[in-house]
């Protein structure tokens, strides 16, 4: 099909995963000029389609089951009302997918409301300014056991800070310098760390459940035995981190970097998304790898346990 000679209004047919939609370019390319759906019908590209009842289809190789939702957030800007919280983290994963930016913030601040309204939680034992003013008088600060939930960090300089034992429920550190961290045994579900900086910081014993971590830099993190369930580390970097005993339960590491990472005893393997993720090096006893589908590995196995080495390959 040659994109450049269709009109906005032209329809589209298009066959997700053996689902089909009818829409127009226009839909496809206005709301979210950046993502993937925008760039293959732009009419920069030519777009290859299936033969099917006399009819093209342009096929994407995705579970189709959210598509329409995503199709109406195309149209409308609406983010859907789900029954389930599992699917919205389902609903995420194919709007990380896709390229849509606006959708993947719109879902997780609807999740944070929808969580403060259904749960009766503690106000925050300190404001943005309070742990400004902080940061501003002492050099060396621990909140071990407070309550911050909710709070907009975003953007700070928080390095060695101590947030042991807190309750970060959805705290936003997005783009926040976090390097040397302690986040021991934190209950950090729903927070945002996307593009932050947080080499060398600990997670161990945490519970980041439905945590972002999209272009998030974890290099020689330590993340043992945390709840990772839900979580999306989309393209971060996570070479040389230690993440052994983790439970990875529907996570997303697609397009992520896990060098040398230590991977022993991973729980949920099977769940977890590791599309285009690089595992070079990495440690990887006692995990199944027929379910790092996808990822680039290059790897030997003796005895249960796996090596990754040198000549990269993709498992299939």
């Amino acid at each position: 099909m040659a994109m450049k000679e269709l009109k906005k209004s032209s329809v589209i047919r298009l066959n997700i995963g053996g689902n089909k939609f009818c829409t127009s370019v226009d839909t496809l390319t206005q709301r979210e000029p950046n993502s993937m759906l925008a760039a293959m019908f732009s009419g920069r590209h030519n777009v290859v389609c299936e033969e099917d009842c006399e009819k093209g289809y342009v096929f994407i190789d995705r579970d189709g089951t959210h598509f329409r939702h995503i199709l109406n957030w195309l149209r409308d800007g609406t983010v859907p009302l789900l029954e389930e919280r599992c699917k919205y983290s389902e609903l995420l994963r194919e709007a990380e997918y896709f390229q849509l930016v606006g959708l993947t913030e719109e879902i997780h601040a609807f999740l944070n409301k929808k969580e403060d309204d259904q749960i009766a939680k503690l106000d925050a034992d300190f404001t943005r300014r309070d742990i400004i003013n902080f940061i501003l008088s002492n050099g060396t600060m621990k909140f071990r056991g407070f309550n911050l939930s909710g709070l907009d960090l975003s953007k700070l300089d928080l390095t060695k800070i101590d947030f042991s034992y807190a309750c970060l429920r959805n705290v936003c550190f997005s783009g926040c310098d976090l390097t040397s961290i302690q986040f021991n045994y934190v209950d950090a579900e729903g927070a945002i760390f996307n593009n932050a900086t947080l080499k060398s910081s600990v997670f161990v014993g945490a519970n980041l459940r439905d945590a972002s971590f999209v272009d998030a830099k974890l290099d020689f993190a330590k993340v043992q035995s945390a709840c990772l369930v839900n979580c999306s580390f989309l393209r971060a970097i996570l070479d040389n981190a230690q993440l052994h005993k983790a439970d990875l339960t529907n996570a997303n590491f697609e397009a992520a970097s896990l060098e040398c990472a230590d991977l022993k005893n991973l729980k949920a393997t099977n769940t977890a998304n590791f599309r285009d993720a690089n595992l070079m090096g990495s440690y990887v006893e006692d995990v199944n790898l027929q379910h790092l589908v996808g990822a680039k590995t290059g790897f030997v196995t003796a005895c249960g346990r796996g090596f990754l080495c040198k000549n990269p390959d993709y498992i299939r």
